[in-house]
C-alpha cells in the first residue's frame, strides 16, 4: 500500500495542530528532528514498514492517538 506515512504524518501534524499554523510548522520541525521529514513522503509514497513503526513511535510520543 502506497501512502499510508503521508496519512499517518499529516494526521499527527493535524490532531497536534487543530489548525494553528505555527504548531502545524514546529511539529513538522519535530518530525525532521526524530528523522521523519514530512515533505519527503507524498501519497505515491511506498511505504517502509521500519517508517511507519517509527512515524507510530513518534505520534505515541508527541500524544497524538492513530487509528
Amino acid at each position: 500500500m502506497a501512502g499510508q506515512v503521508k496519512q499517518l504524518i499529516d494526521t499527527i501534524i493535524r490532531e497536534r495542530s487543530k489548525g494553528n499554523t505555527t504548531v502545524a510548522t514546529t511539529t513538522k520541525t519535530k518530525l525532521i528532528l526524530k528523522g521523519i521529514n514530512p515533505d519527503a513522503y507524498s501519497s505515491i509514497s511506498e511505504d517502509d514498514l521500519k517508517v511507519l513503526a517509527r512515524v507510530r513511535e513518534i505520534a505515541a510520543e508527541l500524544g497524538v492517538v492513530l487509528k
